[in-house]
């Protein structure tokens, strides 16, 4: 194997780093004030990460990939709160006429994680379920189908997420 090496430096202050992103999502989720867990997790964290990181593999940070990544939550976050009212509408009136299928729609990523995460994004809007992944298109199972064109249900599905996710992993 043709491996690139990587400065031991650079690798210790990625790992520091990403220890540091882990400790503060891990106080952030917890809610922990006790600085002992703290300085388990922190050692924990630092040595998966010196461990299992490849300081090469990071993507570039900019400031414009981190305000759309802070956009990006919001826009989750909206998304999900609106999808949760109408499936609960239909939920609490039969009436409302749901038409299930599953569409095909095409994205423009390119990137892998940027598409394992529209993916995961579209799970998690309720109504809609990612079912399959091939190549550039995703076969979704759409509670209330109103559009089988394949560039209208992209639109409707997956546009959204997209303008975001290009912009962090490209």
């Amino acid at each position: 194997m043709n491996e690139v090496k990587t400065n031991p430096a650079v690798k210790l202050v990625s790992a520091v780093l990403l220890a540091a992103v882990l400790l503060l999502f891990y106080i952030l989720w917890s809610h922990s004030r006790n600085m002992s867990d703290w300085a388990i997790i922190f050692i924990f964290a630092f040595l998966v990460s010196l461990v299992f990181t490849k300081p090469n593999k990071f993507p570039a940070l900019t400031l414009k990939k981190i305000v759309y990544s802070v956009a990006y939550i919001f826009y989750l976050f909206i998304s999900i709160v609106k999808s949760n009212f109408d499936v609960a509408r239909r939920v609490v009136k039969p009436q409302i006429p749901i038409n299930p299928g599953i569409v095909r729609v095409k994205t423009r990523l390119k990137s892998p994680i940027g598409r394992m995460i529209l993916a995961n994004s579209i799970t998690l809007t309720p109504g809609t379920l990612t079912v399959d992944v091939k190549d550039d298109y995703y076969y979704i199972h759409w509670i209330d189908v109103t559009d089988v064109d394949e560039t209208a249900a992209t639109e409707k599905i997956v546009s959204g997420f997209e303008k975001y996710l290009e912009v962090i992993f490209g």
